[in-house]
């Protein structure tokens, strides 16, 4: 186009041929491209952003369900994000917009080298790239009165060149844990009480079998024999039931 224009300003008249006519058609054909490009580049960031999205409902589903408590801490030591497990262990029906001071009061930290610290001490500490104990235990008296032994794992969340967008804090009562345990044991001890209630009645049926396969004519020896057989690997199932089971009894204590 500037060529023709400089043309015309020269007093020269246009080139009709054939190079010249094919000119609007080449730039219709660029920008169809083009636009077909746009097109494209549009749809990929539309199933990009839809993928995030997924993958942040999936990762909010995960964080929601966990059976231990998850608190996510911003650099200005806020709560913003807190998962029901967190909620029902700190004593809070929502502890976000909240600071760790708040939450923690007074609170002592009891890290695994020993040495005391604040609750709130723990957290200041990781935010500034300085923990003092990844790993540590506190007394927590929530809102109620109620006094807890905790466990709070802190776990500084990252970007590539070191700088930290803030903490996440996994927080695991000790009481429920301890409670949790002595639950599977207790049902540790019924099944174990069932099943040899189960083994005993097997031992009979399979003692008559075999007064029955000594005792009877040929048609109820084969099935005295069937139902001795099928006894022998019911007490063995069992057998291997209750040593499993004594075993796991061991682990818990």
């Amino acid at each position: 186009m500037r060529m023709l224009r400089h043309r015309m300003v020269d007093g020269e008249m246009p080139d009709t041929s054939g190079a010249q006519q094919s000119l609007p058609l080449q730039a219709y054909t660029v920008i169809q491209e083009l636009k077909q490009q746009k097109f494209a580049l549009q749809s990929e960031q539309k199933e990009q952003r839809r993928r995030t999205k997924t993958s942040e409902q999936i990762t909010s589903a995960i964080i929601a369900n966990l059976p231990v408590g998850m608190m996510f801490v911003a650099p200005n030591g806020l709560v913003r994000q807190a998962n029901a497990a967190a909620r029902r262990i700190l004593g809070f029906a929502s502890p976000m917009g909240m600071s760790v001071a708040q939450i923690f009061g007074e609170a002592k930290a009891f890290p695994e080298d020993g040495n005391e610290i604040k609750v709130t001490d723990a957290f200041t500490n990781a935010l500034h790239g300085n923990p003092h104990s990844d790993v540590f235990e506190t007394w927590y008296a929530t809102p109620s009165g109620e006094e807890r032994s905790l466990q709070i794992t802190l776990i500084p969340v990252q970007v590539p060149g070191g700088e930290i967008l803030g903490l996440a804090s996994v927080i695991a009562d000790n009481g429920e844990a301890a409670a949790l345990r002595q639950a599977q044991v207790i049902r540790a001890e019924e099944s174990a009480e069932l099943a040899l209630k189960v083994r005993t009645s097997v031992s009979t049926i399979r003692e008559w079998a075999e007064q029955l396969k000594a005792e009877g004519n040929g048609r109820t020896r084969g099935l005295a024999d069937d139902i001795s057989a099928e006894a022998a690997n019911l007490e063995n199932v069992l057998g291997q039931f209750l040593a499993g089971n004594e075993k796991a009894k061991g682990a818990h204590a």
